[in-house]
């Protein structure tokens, strides 16, 4: 039986500058930088709130032929891909915080029907909603 989501895969344009992007600017927890061979690179983080689940940042040739992470690497750049929703308590303060650190924001916090939510990318140009559900 499955009991739980452990890992999710993010792929990004250059992993260290990824690296840095996820652990300075979100904060998040670095949980492994292994080099498996044949440049792979299992790099993963956390968000410090969910230890459990841990991210890989991929690079785009990761399980892909040559053609396929081309193809990959174009939707990340273009900004095609929304890999999830990040869930704050403070969407307003948490959008405040991520701006002093750099943190480039498609969209202000607004009101929806769920809650209140913000736009915003990574350094790869994925792009992810900061939300805060409704009480």
């Amino acid at each position: 039986m499955i009991t739980a989501m452990s890992h999710g895969c993010i792929y990004v344009l250059d992993q260290d500058s990824a690296k840095a992007f996820y652990t300075e600017k979100l904060g998040f927890t670095l949980t492994g930088d292994f080099d498996m061979g044949e440049g792979i690179r299992w790099l993963t983080v956390s968000p410090p709130e969910q230890p459990g689940l841990e991210l890989v940042l991929a690079d785009c040739r990761m399980g892909h032929d040559a053609e396929t992470a081309e193809q990959l690497r174009a939707l990340v750049a273009k900004g095609a891909i929304g890999p999830g929703v990040l869930a704050t308590e403070d969407c307003h303060k948490t959008y405040r915080e991520l701006v002093d650190r750099g943190v480039e924001f498609m969209q202000e916090p607004a009101e929806r029907f769920y809650g209140i939510e913000a736009l915003f990318r990574d350094d790869s140009g994925n792009w992810f909603s900061l939300s805060q559900r409704q009480s």
